[in-house]
């Protein structure tokens, strides 16, 4: 049986190293060096060959290389086949390290200071303390928890949100569509970290920006597909948010005279918040793969029905 990976070339090859030296039964390819298909029992993707339904009667198992699986369309996916988002230890940390500092980037008013600069304007705007400002995690899975946690001791007041009740210690938290509204009104800079399903498309659009305090800002390094980007465009120019960082766009990237490339209130990123360690990653694939052979389920698995 084989082991097929499909995404970016540098950790491809780091994973192919280890394969070679840790499982050396287990002949790991490269896309698109498939070999014979009908032999691939195990895939690692960030986009799924477009046959995977019918050109690999096998498969068993397809794990994402990344920590959601929003971007496969699992439609296409076998019903038997097993799917598994990236559950990296590493992947946690840099995110939260990503969102902390677009947050302290706000709260800082370096946008400010950015469109100062370009117009050769010297103007130092007075400083606020970090306790000042009220910070909403939207999402509190192994990412959201763990950013909020990052944000509380840099000093911010911090709530999160999901659909479920979650517990952290020392951060406020809210749950289901009963607190959403409280929990917007109490937040003055809003992070998105939410899976993207069929619910939570959209989710950042006009109507969410009304229930915000005015002059609110955002992060969303969730997905493009969160975010109403003309709605963010009209709340941007009416002041009702103030200034966003945002870290993953729909399309990606935007088509080159899109207005958001060159608004003074955007900070745009090339979706690089966070991405699985090759050296990390691969020591959860290697987890999962004795986990499956010892017939238990692999870390990661996901519930085809909620998505993720």
């Amino acid at each position: 049986m084989i082991f097929l990976y499909k995404s970016e070339a540098v950790r491809g090859n780091h994973w192919k190293a280890v394969f070679e030296e840790r499982e050396p039964d287990l002949p790991f390819r490269i896309w698109p060096d498939v070999g014979d298909p009908a032999l691939v029992k195990y895939m690692a993707v960030w986009l799924p060959p477009d046959d995977i339904a019918t050109g690999y009667p096998n498969l068993e198992v397809l794990f994402s290389v990344g920590a959601g699986v929003d971007q496969l369309n699992l439609d296409l996916v076998p019903p038997n086949v097993k799917v598994v988002r990236m559950l990296d230890p590493s992947v946690p940390q840099i995110m939260a390290e990503f969102v902390t500092t677009a947050v302290l980037s706000l709260h800082c008013d370096v946008l400010t200071h950015m469109d100062q600069q370009q117009r050769g304007l010297w103007n130092p705007l007075l400083p606020e303390m970090a306790g000042s400002r009220r910070v909403g995690v939207l999402g509190l899975g192994q990412l959201g928890s763990l950013a909020c946690k990052k944000l509380a001791y840099a000093g911010f007041k911090v709530a999160g949100w999901s659909r479920s009740r979650h517990e952290i210690e020392g951060i406020e938290t809210f749950s289901g569509e009963g607190e959403f509204d409280a929990f917007l009104g109490r937040t003055d800079i809003l992070v998105c970290l939410l899976p993207l399903t069929a619910e939570t498309q959209g989710i950042l659009n006009g109507e969410l920006f009304a229930k915000l305090p005015r002059g609110a800002m955002l992060v969303n390094v969730g997905r493009g597909g969160h975010l109403d980007q003309d709605a963010l465009l009209a709340a941007l120019d009416s002041g009702q948010i103030s200034g966003a960082v945002l870290d993953v766009t729909d399309p990606e990237p935007l088509p080159p005279d899109h207005p958001m490339w060159t608004h003074p209130r955007i900070l745009l990123t090339p979706h690089i918040a966070s991405s699985a360690q090759p050296g990390t990653s691969v020591e959860v694939i290697l987890r999962n793969l004795d986990l499956l052979r010892a017939g238990k389920e692999p870390i990661g698995l996901i519930d085809r029905q909620r998505g993720y």
